[in-house]
């Protein structure tokens, strides 16, 4: 019949071996080192996966504005007609729709010049399913915009010196005779107003124009576009569905194909991260293992004692796996502590400010979903476990004739 464990007495002489010990005092600063170097792992675990998909979300979110969820492309001159689009949207109700031309222009003040692109759109619809441009479109006067009006980014606006009210020259690159030459077709449009998307890329390379600009400059054919933004909360399901309605010179592509490697390379970023922060407490592990061994090594007589008492040496094991668990469960709860705390401050006071222009955001933005915080806690418990381990069955190996008959 097997033995039942004491409860009790394992629990006792765990009190025993937690206290601090006089005669071995670097035994006692070993584990609160290894205790302390756990709680900070765990602690810049969680703010650094925290900024990291804080700083993600920020993206993403920009990307989803000035990408869109679903995006319908021509490949050719036949573009996609009003018609299509109107079937799609009434076999699609809940999406909304933004056809648009597309092309590339130089824009031009003064001595300054910039590559462009330029879309051609209802500002209407366009402010429906693009929050950037809304917050610039609601800004405008409706009695103001003409056919050659414009909305251009803060950025080109800043790098061209063209403010709202003022006209700002596009050269294209069709071509005008002039006298017996050619030369780059050019229009002057007026800027009505100026978004800012928080992206340089994007607030110094994209220009919005009227649909009208486009029939009358370059000649397009009425109700028949380059292409269409799609607004929708379901696009993955959607996107196949949608797909069938379209003619054979177009396609449909949604934000994950268009930015598939950029959230690729986040997600990866991610995971080298987490691995990285995770050899902190790794290391920090080091310091259970020997503050136990060390343990084991100064109370050899103890243990001895204990076996010869009657302890198990399965009761030995558990003493000394407990007492690895405790110091390491207690630095998590420390180090989850820490990490709260940490995120509160960062989140609640501007302590550390970011450039906008490359970040998306001038306050460090900081998102832990529980999952992740889920993934650190047992990635460190896995870790504290293990070392623990090794310890305890030393403990649990020792000889007590050949420690009491040397000792």
């Amino acid at each position: 019949m097997k033995k039942a464990y004491s409860s009790k007495f394992i629990r006792k002489f765990i009190k025993h071996y937690l206290k601090y010990d006089r005669d071995n005092p670097f035994i006692f600063i070993s584990a609160m080192l290894a205790l302390v170097g756990i709680a900070m792992g765990v602690m810049v675990l969680m703010i650094g996966i925290g900024v990291t998909n804080g700083t993600h979300d920020e993206f993403k979110k920009r990307l989803f504005v000035m990408n869109y969820p679903l995006t319908i492309i021509s490949y050719d001159n036949n573009g996609i007609s009003k018609e299509v689009l109107n079937k799609i949207q009434k076999k699609f109700p809940q999406i909304k729709i933004s056809p648009y031309y597309t092309t590339q222009v130089i824009s031009k003040n003064a001595d300054s010049v910039q590559g462009s692109i330029l879309y051609g759109v209802d500002f209407k619809q366009e402010a429906k399913i693009n929050k950037i441009f809304k917050k610039a479109y609601k800004d405008i006067n409706s009695t103001k915009i003409s056919k050659f009006s414009a909305i251009i980014g803060k950025e080109l606006s800043t790098t061209l010196g063209v403010n709202r009210g003022e006209k700002l020259t596009l050269f294209f690159s069709s071509q005008q005779a002039i006298g017996f030459g050619t030369m780059p077709l050019q229009k002057r449009v007026k800027v009505v107003g100026i978004f800012n998307s928080g992206l340089s890329a994007y607030d110094k390379g994209i220009i919005y124009t009227t649909h009208k600009a486009f029939e009358k400059i370059l000649k397009k054919t009425p109700n028949v576009y380059d292409g269409a933004h799609i607004y929708t909360q379901e696009p993955m399901k959607l996107i196949d569905k949608i797909r069938k309605y379209l003619p054979k010179n177009c396609a449909i592509e949604g934000w994950w194909e268009q930015n598939g490697g950029f959230f690729e390379a986040m997600q990866m970023e991610k995971k080298a991260l987490f691995l990285v922060l995770l050899l902190i407490i790794l290391v920090a592990s080091l310091n259970i293992i020997s503050s136990l061994l060390m343990t084991v090594m100064s109370r050899r007589s103890e243990i001895a004692l204990m076996r010869t008492l009657g302890a198990t040496s399965k009761e030995i094991n558990r003493i000394f796996f407990y007492l690895g668990l405790i110091i390491g469960f207690l630095g998590i709860l420390l180090g989850t502590a820490l990490g709260l705390f940490g995120i509160w401050l960062l989140t609640t006071y501007n302590i550390i400010s970011l450039p906008a222009d490359i970040y998306a955001t001038s306050k460090l933005p900081i998102d832990l979903p529980m999952s992740d915080y889920l993934t650190i806690i047992t990635g460190t418990s896995i870790i504290v476990i293990l070392s623990s381990i090794y310890p305890a069955k030393r403990a649990s190996k020792t000889d007590a004739l050949t420690v009491l008959r040397n000792e």
